[in-house]
């Protein structure tokens, strides 16, 4: 049995390791691929783990051997799983791994927007504190949670995480979801429409999957409805976004900030167009990435090889394409 997996650095960059998987077969674990890589490194596997690395249905193709694709992730819109399923090839994700840790980082988007914590340590450290006339001083507007409209776009387990914090801060949370879903006991929800959550919300959090009717939603039409001292926030997936339409909006004061873990295309370009934007905080995609959400995202992918293996395959994403799995 040969495995690879296509691009483990950001899974396991030293701490994580791969010994429950290797026990499977032969295993050639790969930091990274590029895209002409893939087909020379998985041309002899049966078991193929990738985690942003594309797998379109041209590569798909040059895969004689393959039986199972595993996403080391929640989304797999890096690969082609149309493709895959009516060539008998299941696709498992991991589900719900990194819920709480993307919550939390959610939050801390959140609560950097509202009280500018290194914005004021920044001001500390290169003086102003010393040279301040005053025992306090702010370098820009705090917001206290209390009593805000959260809206949350996409309620998964991630989006009621967050939905759970922001009652817990005391906040009124709004949700659109395309089928609505149960919140967390004891969380009260008030589902609205796209156009009313975005109009009314305090804070806008995207928590949806990446389809292709969503791609680029969040875009002027939208922005324009938001109130002009509230604040976006992504850690879903960065094409959600028109950019070029948010940095527009936050320079032009449509709204008062935003705060984003993703962007088209990563890395990041060196044209993106919130580089620019000094109302926009940015991180480098690490909202997932804790040491526990990355265990638990190994054990997940293990458990996915072991089901495959067992006949009982778990946590298919594209079973709807299937055509019967190609037999070991």
């Amino acid at each position: 049995m040969k495995i690879v997996v296509l691009d483990g650095h950001t899974v396991n960059p030293g701490d994580n390791p791969w010994d429950e998987l290797a026990a499977f077969g032969t295993l050639a674990v790969f930091d990274r691929s590029a895209p002409d890589q893939v087909v020379a490194r998985a041309g002899e596997a049966e078991i193929v783990l990738a985690n942003k690395t594309l797998l379109p249905a041209e590569t798909l193709a040059q895969l004689p051997r393959l039986r199972l694709i595993v996403e080391l992730a929640t989304g797999f819109d890096n690969i082609d799983v149309a493709f895959a399923g009516r060539h008998g090839i299941p696709v498992a994700n991991v589900p719900v791994y990194g819920a709480a840790s993307v919550a939390q980082h959610t939050f801390a988007l959140i609560l950097e927007l509202c009280n500018r914590v290194g914005e004021h340590d920044r001001a500390v450290k290169t003086g102003a504190w010393i040279k301040a006339p005053d025992f306090s001083f702010t370098t820009a507007p705090l917001v206290e949670l209390a009593g805000r409209r959260l809206g949350i776009v996409g309620f998964g387990e991630i989006g009621r995480r967050v939905a759970a914090i922001a009652h817990a801060f005391g906040m009124e949370v709004l949700a659109y979801n395309p089928r609505p879903k149960e919140a967390l006991s004891g969380v009260p929800v008030t589902w609205t429409s796209l156009e009313e959550l975005f109009a009314a919300a305090d804070i806008v959090s995207l928590h949806c999957p990446l389809t292709a009717e969503n791609r680029g939603f969040v875009a002027r039409p939208l922005l324009k409805t938001m109130k002009r001292d509230a604040f976006l926030i992504n850690t879903a997936r960065g094409a959600l976004v028109n950019e070029r339409d948010l940095a527009a909006a936050l320079g032009e004061g449509q709204l008062a900030g935003a705060a984003v873990d993703v962007v088209d295309g990563e890395p990041m370009l060196p044209a993106n167009p919130l580089l620019a934007v000094p109302s926009c905080i940015i991180t480098p995609h690490i909202a997932w990435a804790s040491l526990a959400a990355r265990r638990r995202l190994l054990a997940g992918a293990v458990g996915n090889v072991a089901a495959f293996l067992a006949g009982a395959p778990s946590n298919v994403v594209n079973r709807q394409y299937l055509s019967g799995s190609r037999a070991l």
